[in-house]
């Protein structure tokens, strides 16, 4: 018979992996907790209806990428493809905003969009992010912006960019949609299928082509900060002001835009060399009118999302320590079984991390398996050591043995402060 195997473009987060991802969970709640970010957690799946109005109908996202279906009550439903959406619904549904003025939320979850698998990227993935809701004024914006850089600087990344931009005001975006509009239109025959689409409907998404020749074109767009209100402009320098003052280095990057009508002023994405030409690792901006869009009071909003994957990639392998046991506890023969595994629970109740031999394999192969998983100490207990009523205790690092009293073997072992 066939085994059954994973689907296309997921992937199981094995042992050897899975430390990694824990270790990498744990930096962010720790982050998130040092900025004062609670953590919200929404479900897997959501009407349709969230998406293709928090997101957008004309969006690849919502147009090609989304798995949703029809439930036997007749519900259109789809699987997380983004969170924002999902955070702001929740915000209306339960009135978070009447709760307190400034809600600083975080997430960690997964997520599903049926694009093409490629490194980096699969048809489940995991993403980071958190959404601020109640202030229009740029002190959130440097905050957010700065949380971001924290996280992936406390956990090693190197090689990061922050590019910055402002979309300006819904003024500004409809003055801009023209200008870009005049200056596309002698170029509209040579552009592709996707962005003559999208010069239709949404002629601000063209600026984030990767077709080699349009972006030849691009070279020279009108910049949107020809089109900024004069508040625009006293907005994004004050965000500039504040970065400047928490030593936060950015790249000013005009052509960064977000297609969505919902988002308005700073918009950044953070880079990394570690990831090739696809180095993005995170993307974020303010969309003061998405909580109005999907049917709640005017609230203003800030955040940005971040690939887990991605993270992970640009770590490399040596970034993360794996988690390995301080002590493995060897045991013996039938009576020196009782004594191991109370031992063993002793000590992890005094926070060691310790194992034990669970198949009765021989004093040489438990000592191989302590030394391959990585242990610091063994403790040989065995029917002499019974006798004597002391274990041996082996520096797997240094090779030095002792002999110690069994019942002073936690005390022992919490001295050592491994």
């Amino acid at each position: 018979m066939t085994s059954i195997r994973s689907i296309k473009g997921t992937q199981d987060i094995l042992p050897d992996q899975s430390y990694r991802w824990q270790a990498l969970e744990a930096a962010i709640h720790s982050s998130m907790e040092h900025y004062n970010y609670k953590e919200i957690r929404t479900p897997a799946f959501e009407r349709t209806e969230l998406f293709s109005r928090g997101v957008g109908e004309e969006t690849d996202i919502v147009s090609k990428e989304m798995y949703s279906w029809t439930d036997q009550s007749g519900e259109n439903l789809t699987l997380k493809p983004e969170l924002t959406a999902s955070v702001a619904r929740s915000f209306i549904q339960h009135n978070l905003g009447g709760q307190s003025p400034i809600n600083k939320l975080y997430y960690i979850d997964a997520l599903f969009r049926r694009e093409r698998p490629q490194k980096g990227r699969y048809r489940q993935f995991h993403q980071f992010g958190i959404e601020a809701f109640g202030s229009e004024h740029p002190e959130i914006d440097a905050e957010v912006i700065a949380l971001a850089m924290s996280v992936f600087n406390n956990i090693g990344l190197g090689g990061l960019t922050l590019k910055l931009n402002s979309i300006g005001s819904s003024q500004c975006r409809s003055d801009y949609r023209n200008t870009l509009c005049d200056f596309l239109k002698p170029h509209f025959n040579n552009l592709s299928e996707t962005s003559q689409k999208r010069f239709e409907n949404n002629p601000l998404r063209i600026l984030d082509t990767k077709a080699p020749h349009e972006i030849e074109i691009l070279k020279n767009v009108p910049n949107i900060s020809d089109c900024w209100t004069a508040e625009d402009k006293i907005h994004f320098e004050e965000v500039c002001s504040l970065l400047d003052t928490m030593e936060i280095s950015y790249e000013l990057t005009p052509h960064l835009v977000r297609g969505l009508d919902y988002y308005t002023r700073t918009t950044f994405e953070i880079t990394s060399t570690s990831l090739g030409a696809q180095d993005a690792l995170c993307g974020g901006g303010r969309y003061d009118r998405l909580v109005e869009t999907l049917g709640g009071k005017p609230t203003a909003g800030i955040g940005f999302a971040a690939g887990m994957e991605r993270i992970l990639l640009a770590l490399g392998e040596n970034n993360i320590s794996k988690i390995t046991p301080q002590v493995y506890i060897i045991g013996l023969g039938d009576a020196a079984r009782t004594t191991v595994i109370k031992l063993t629970e002793d000590l992890r109740k005094n926070n060691i991390r310790t194992d034990f031999d669970v198949l009765r394999r021989s004093v040489k192969a438990q000592m191989r398996d302590a030394n391959k998983g990585g242990a610091q100490i063994a403790i040989i207990i065995g029917d002499h050591e019974l006798e004597q009523e002391k274990a041996g205790v082996k520096n797997l690092y240094s090779g030095e043995q002792d002999q110690i009293a069994i019942n002073k073997l936690v005390n022992h072992i919490n001295s050592l402060h491994l």
